[in-house]
């Protein structure tokens, strides 16, 4: 039985994709640098649910250190999910961080893929971020993308290192562009998880606008759900997906459906929009639908329902 890779295991998506690969009876071995852009803690609470399996393997360390031709030798799929997350921290000094994790550590993996004759499957996870502010909705692949942030920028380069590779070397990529993903071990920095929390605290939540902006959200196990087909449908090689959940929504009708979830009503304090945030998102995925069979099935109601589930059993453990 071969190998799957998984980059960033113990991250939100990533700890996911492992923990369902494991329960189908795959060996993985689960890659994470376990760095403090947020809590350690909680990336090691989701660490430990993997470790729980016999036939997970954990390395803790930098893709760009890594020796890739040893752990490729008996791969056969990748998932690329490890990046510098973030949008709004993307901008200034930290920009470098972003270049190398999400540029750079995926050049160092391809470059390794050239030689690994068992890989059947590279499956790099972008981002709508590569979108901007699109002129279609909803956004086709074929649109033109248009970051309007750094971490956009960043998204983009790799998706383009993996073209050149799949068209130069053969190396057998396919790539999701994912909208908004959520639910259960979502990251702190991430909207929903930060709503939750602040009316678990009884804190006003910042909403960056007048909440009229538009996103199309996306529930985890639906993501996991495309990665494993795009890993093992044989026309998914070379192409581009979006990954999109059907949940195009209005900020300001989320927030009273998650007032509807935690029966109790949210402090809202609106602020200036933020430089690098679209002002809408909204996935065509009708090539994934075609090509991957994907269907989205978990609602937003339900999918809030589950993540604030979530949230109200973390317990102890710091989100920052």
């Amino acid at each position: 039985m071969g190998i799957q890779i998984v980059t960033g295991a113990a991250g939100f998506i990533g700890s996911h994709l492992a923990e369902t690969l494991l329960l189908h009876g795959e060996k993985v071995i689960g890659i994470d640098h376990f760095n403090d852009y947020y809590s350690p803690a909680l990336k090691r609470q989701n660490a430990a649910i993997l470790q729980a399996f016999p036939n997970f393997e954990l390395v803790e360390g930098d893709i760009q250190t890594l020796d890739w031709p040893s752990l490729l030798a008996e791969a056969e799929v990748v998932y690329h999910q490890a990046a510098q997350a973030g949008v709004r921290a993307s901008w200034g000094q930290d920009f470098r961080h972003y270049s190398e994790r999400n540029i750079n550590a995926t050049q160092v993996i391809l470059e390794a893929a050239k030689e690994a004759r068992q890989l059947q499957r590279l499956v790099y996870a972008s981002s709508s971020s590569v979108y901007g502010n699109a002129e279609t909705f909803p956004t086709p692949e074929t649109a033109c993308p248009q970051p309007v942030s750094p971490y956009g920028i960043t998204k983009l380069a790799a998706e383009g290192l993996c073209r050149l590779y799949c068209d130069n070397f053969g190396v057998p990529v396919t790539v999701l562009r994912y909208f908004t993903v959520y639910g259960p071990r979502q990251r702190p920095d991430m909207a929903f998880h930060k709503f939750f929390q602040a009316a678990i605290a009884d804190r006003p939540i910042s909403i960056y606008g007048d909440g009229q902006q538009t996103r199309d959200f996306t529930f985890v196990s639906d993501a996991i759900a495309a990665n494993l087909a795009a890993a093992t449908v044989t026309k998914a090689v070379g192409k581009v997906f979006n990954i999109g959940g059907g949940s195009r929504a209005v900020l300001s009708d989320v927030l009273d459906q998650i007032e509807a979830v935690i029966q109790r009503p949210l402090r809202r304090d609106y602020g200036e929009k933020v430089r690098g945030d679209a002002q809408h998102t909204g996935a065509d995925v009708s090539k994934a639908q075609a090509i991957l069979s994907y269907q989205p099935q978990v609602s937003l109601s339900e999918g809030l329902q589950q993540e604030w589930d979530w949230i109200q059993n973390l317990g102890a453990i710091s989100p920052r």
